[in-house]
């Protein structure tokens, strides 16, 4: 059984993405991506990255990439609605303490208290509605900003003192 994040043949982007998100760079890197589900396997890719480079281990990469996968596709599929005309914005930061990750929309927006509980009996069976929910529970830290237009979410990963690099080594995208 493939792992998410195993590919057995990436596209030349995805192939891009990692390779930019290997080299130790100071800052962070930034997407400008389509509205497509291909968009979303570039951000998991390069979330999955992150994360290994900055030593976490592969449950806690596994998390961290299904978070920024869900994040990607709710600004794909309910954010922009597959709008060709509308982009989905990444942007992979390792401070050093925390791993940052922004994924913003430019649709319409939402109320995240008008979200229905996915844990509720009359919403177990549906087939969507637990993104949020999934990607609280992948990070430590998780805040939703309306744009006007659009939704940006950021996503946090609190680094353990064993997982951060020594002062001048953090490797920051």
């Amino acid at each position: 059984m493939k792992r998410r994040g195993q590919y057995s043949s990436s596209s030349r982007r995805e192939r891009q993405v990692r390779d930019q998100v290997s080299g130790a760079k100071a800052g962070r890197l930034n997407l400008t991506l389509k509205s497509t589900m291909e968009s979303v396997a570039e951000v998991e890719a390069a979330a999955e990255k992150l994360a290994a480079e900055a030593g976490l281990n592969e449950d806690e990469r596994f998390h961290l990439s299904m978070a920024a996968r869900e994040a990607a596709v709710n600004a794909v599929l309910h954010g922009n609605e597959y709008d060709p005309a509308k982009q989905v914005l990444a942007s992979f930061e390792n401070t050093g303490a925390a791993l940052v990750i922004r994924v913003a929309d430019q649709g319409k927006g939402f109320d995240p208290a008008s979200l229905p509980d996915p844990l509720a009996a009359e919403n177990l069976l549906r087939g969507s509605g637990r993104g949020i929910f999934l990607i609280r529970s992948f990070v430590d830290e998780l805040y939703i900003r309306q744009l006007h237009p659009g939704t940006e979410l950021t996503l946090i990963k609190h680094l353990a003192p064993e997982s951060i690099s020594t002062p001048g080594t953090a490797a920051l995208l």
